[in-house]
Order: C-alpha cells, then structure tokens, then sequence
C-alpha cells in the first residue's frame, strides 16, 4: 500500500489529502484500474473527525478500492476545543464554497497521479460523513457549476464523482430552519448554530444562501447515483433531512439506494470496535450500512477482474 499526504494549499497544512493506494499484483489486477473513494470525515465544519477518517479507507481499501482522506478547511485548528456557547469570530477558510472547492483539488490531485496509481479516474466515489456528507452531496450537486467546474476553470467532467456514499448528512437548511423544534437537545442547539458560523459566517443567513447550500434542492441531471444511511435517533441531524433529499433524488429519477436504521446517535461511523470510543458507538445493526453500501458500490464500481484465475491463464498455454 501506498501512504502519502498532500497539502492542497501553499503554506498551508490544514488542508490535506492522505492516500491509501493498494499495491499492484499480477495475482490481482495486474496493471488494470482500479476505482477509488475519496473520504470526507464529519465535525459539524469546525473539525475533521480521525473516527470518519483512516478507518473509513481501510475498509475500502480492503473491498480492494483505491482510498484517500481529504481533511477539508474548517473552522477550528487541530486541537482545539469546540466554541459551543462561546463567542465566534468570523474565520474564512471554512465559509463556503471553499469546503467544497478543496474536494475539487482533491479531485485535480487524484487526476495528477492516476498513472502512477493505476487510478480509474472515471470510477471514482465519495464517502462522506456528517458534515462531511453535506460536502459531498454540495459536491454533487454543484461539480458543474461556477463554484467548481467554473471557479477551476475546467470541463465539468473532469470533476464528475461515479456515486456517493452518504452518511447522516444535512442537506436542506431551508427545511431545518422553518422546523427548529426538531432539533431539542440543548446541545444539539449549540453545536449546529456553531457549525452555521463555521459553514455561513451566520446562525442567521439569508433564504438565499440557505437554497444555494441546500443540496436536497440542488438536485439535478448532473446528480451521480447516492446511498444514503441515517438512524432515526439522531438527535443533531433529524432523520428528515435524509427524507427530503431522497425525495428530491427521486423526483428527478436519480439512482438511490437509502436506509433508516431505527436506533442509534449520530455520528457512529462504522459503528464497530474499530470506529468506537465508547460503547455508546457500538451499534451492530446500524453497522450492516457497509455491507449494504459494498453491495450497492458493486454495481457501478466493479473491479475489472479477469474470466478465469491466473493460474488457469497460464495452464492453457
């Protein structure tokens, strides 16, 4: 396997793209492409959570996929504590679009080194959990335009995931916004007008901007497929938001798979021993969204494995 780390930004190191790069073989794939998942860990845009990060690209890894970790901008530097309930002050690294846009030079990255990986950059997928989820489904809903395809000043194409991965995400703001009572827990409060900051710059924004940051009505023709998982516990992220962004899927006849498991908090990750710091985050049946997604990810992203096995190549000649 292939480790590196990238810094996407000059003179920055908040920003980074980790590789998991599987070794080619003979016994495997021997030199065909393979696909690959880039990773965007959740932390409400004020962090990027380890617990959605490394462990999240080794299980791909070993589905045999390419994987890479991107810790995206955000608010907070490493470290440092949450500002839940205490002042703010306006940072511009995470306001959008700029969360977004380093998903782009991920993307540009990734096409950089692709020979050199053996990376099918046609098949590549993103993952992403919490804000992260959000991210991605922005990214997915705005590759196209003026803040990605247009701001980079490249063919739309290039820049087009082959599906997404999506776990307990936020992705209408407008429906959050006229229904707050959903969210009830004090801190659950905090913790998203903290993260509303980190993200708008406002706990307040403008009906505009809140429709332009809403993936669920941004959803389009450009759309790639989605897998969408939620648990209907969540108390920070209303299992409504992955509601209304599969009807919105639907309504455009965009390929989508969704599962509402009925308990357990948010942010549980691979819901194992792998993912958990506490029992609290051990959830075995929300833990079968990997298998279920593995399953899903098989139908579009396929390794290219040959008809018959190495040996019996060889036996006939």
């Amino acid at each position: 396997m292939i480790t590196q780390q990238f810094f996407l930004h000059e003179g920055r190191e908040d920003v980074s793209l980790t590789t998991y790069v599987l070794s080619d073989s003979r016994e495997l794939l021997d030199g065909r492409l393979r696909p690959g998942i880039l990773i965007c860990p959740g932390g409400g845009y004020l962090n990027c959570s380890d617990r959605e990060a490394e462990p999240i690209a080794l299980r791909f890894a070993a589905m045999g996929y390419h994987a890479f970790v991107l810790r995206y901008s955000v608010y907070m530097d490493q470290g440092e504590p949450y500002p839940v309930g205490k002042s703010m002050q306006k940072r511009a690294r995470s306001l959008f679009p700029n969360s977004m846009q380093d998903i782009g030079l991920a993307f540009l990255k990734l096409r950089e080194h692709a020979s050199e990986w053996k990376l099918d950059t046609q098949r590549i997928a993103l993952c992403g959990f919490s804000a992260g989820a959000h991210n991605s489904a922005m990214y997915a809903t705005h590759y196209q335009g003026k803040d990605i395809a247009g701001y980079f000043q490249q063919d739309a194409e290039i820049f087009k995931p082959a599906a997404c991965i999506l776990a307990y995400g936020l992705y209408d703001y407008c429906l959050l916004m006229e229904n707050p009572a959903l969210i009830r827990d004090p801190f659950a409060k905090g913790l998203r007008k903290a993260a509303a900051i980190a993200l708008l710059g406002s706990d307040k924004p403008s009906q505009q901007l809140l429709e332009q940051v809403s993936p669920a009505r941004q959803v389009s023709a450009h759309t790639p497929p989605l897998f969408l998982w939620a648990t209907g516990e969540d108390s920070l992220v209303p299992v409504s938001q992955t509601a209304a962004f599969t009807l919105a899927l639907s309504k455009a006849g965009i390929p989508f798979e969704a599962h509402v498991f009925e308990s357990g908090p948010h942010g549980l990750s691979l819901a194992d021993q792998a993912t958990a710091g506490s029992r609290f985050e051990l959830n075995p049946v929300a833990a079968q969204w990997l298998p279920l997604a593995q399953t899903w990810l098989e139908k579009r992203l396929a390794l290219p494995l040959r008809e018959i096995p190495l040996w019996m190549e060889q036996l006939e000649r």
